[in-house]
This record gives structure tokens, sequence and C-alpha cells, in this order.
């Protein structure tokens, strides 16, 4: 008798497993260039100003079974910003706009994720730059998961927001229009 309730508690338990998923825990693909963060600025409000931050890591863990309890760490060298002009750039990294010197690093670390059911979701955070950390939501639509040629797993998001430069002591005055930058974001993990 014993013997048999065993065996019916093993079954019902191998049954159940697979719907009782664990949160996966995922490092963003930035080795293999799988991952991006851009931003986009108005020119003097004629124009659209592109870059990107060529070096950055992270980490997000999500279980489609609790989606609210996913995390998301990701950490940007500021000295990486990348607009295609290198006097621009040099501009960029100095007092005027990140200070990369005093400020090499700007921080994003999650406190919420809310599911939509529709395949997007808000994810929120406090975001750490120029030395003031403020909280922020992003926009976050699911790509898609899955197995990977090489014997692993992926799983993919994107997500956009809208920052006030003013809102981390960046003030430089490129004109009205000028005063908020678009970012977007292509993430691309391998389950761990």
């Amino acid at each position: 008798m014993r013997n048999r309730l065993l065996k019916s508690a093993a079954l019902a338990l191998a049954i159940t497993a697979p719907s009782l998923a664990q949160a996966a825990d995922y490092v963003i693909d930035t080795e293999k260039a799988h991952a991006f963060i851009q931003f986009r600025i108005k020119h003097l409000g004629y124009s659209w100003l592109l870059g990107r931050f060529n070096e950055f890591e992270g980490t997000f863990s999500y279980d489609e079974a609790k989606p609210a309890d996913a995390t998301v760490q990701v950490t940007i060298k500021t000295a990486s910003v990348d607009t295609n002009h290198a006097e621009r750039d040099k501009h960029l990294r100095g007092k005027d706009f990140f200070e990369v010197d005093k400020y090499p690093e700007a921080r994003f670390v999650s406190t919420g994720f809310e599911e939509k059911g529709d395949g997007t979701a808000v994810l929120k955070g406090d975001l750490t730059l120029h030395g003031v950390t403020r909280p922020v939501s992003i926009d976050v639509k699911h790509i898609g998961q899955g197995p990977d040629p090489w014997g692993g797993y992926r799983r993919g998001f994107e997500g956009s927001t809208t920052l006030t430069l003013a809102d981390y002591n960046i003030d430089f005055d490129l004109g009205p229009a000028a005063r908020e930058v678009e970012l977007f974001l292509s993430v691309e993990g391998i389950r761990q």
C-alpha cells in the first residue's frame, strides 16, 4: 500500500512538474552583439541625432508562471557612447554631458514588472545616470524564446522609454526640442 502511494505521488509530481516552472536566469548576450542600447535626440529640432552604447552588461530573470517576479540589472560604460562622430563623442564624454571620468557607469535595477497580457509589459526600475538615481518605466515587448543552434536557450525582449536630460543634471542647450532623449533597447538573453 505504502509503495503504491509513493508511486502515485511520484507520478503526480512528474505530471505537474512542468507546470511548476521556476524562474530562469539569463545573461544578456553582449559578447556576440545580440543586444543593443540605442538612443536618439533631436538636434536643434531640425534632425535626429542617433547613437548607442557599445559596452554594457546585464542579467535578467524571468518566469512565465510568475512574470511579476522578473528582475533586470544592466550596467553601461558611459565612455562607450558612439554617435559615429569622434569629436561629438568626445564632447558627450565631457563635462557638458556624461562626465565619464566622474561617472564611468550608468546602472538600471528593476523594481517591478507588469505583464499586459498581449505580449507587452511595463518594466519599472531605478536608473542611475550622471550621479542621479530616478525611477523610470520601460515599455516592453516580448520578441520570442526557444532553443538556439548551440544547445542553449534564449529569450528576447525590446523596450523603449523617454528620459528628460535635466532630470539627470544634464542641461547642455541643444535647443528646446532636445530636452528629451528616446532610448531603445533590444535584449537577447542566454539562459544559464
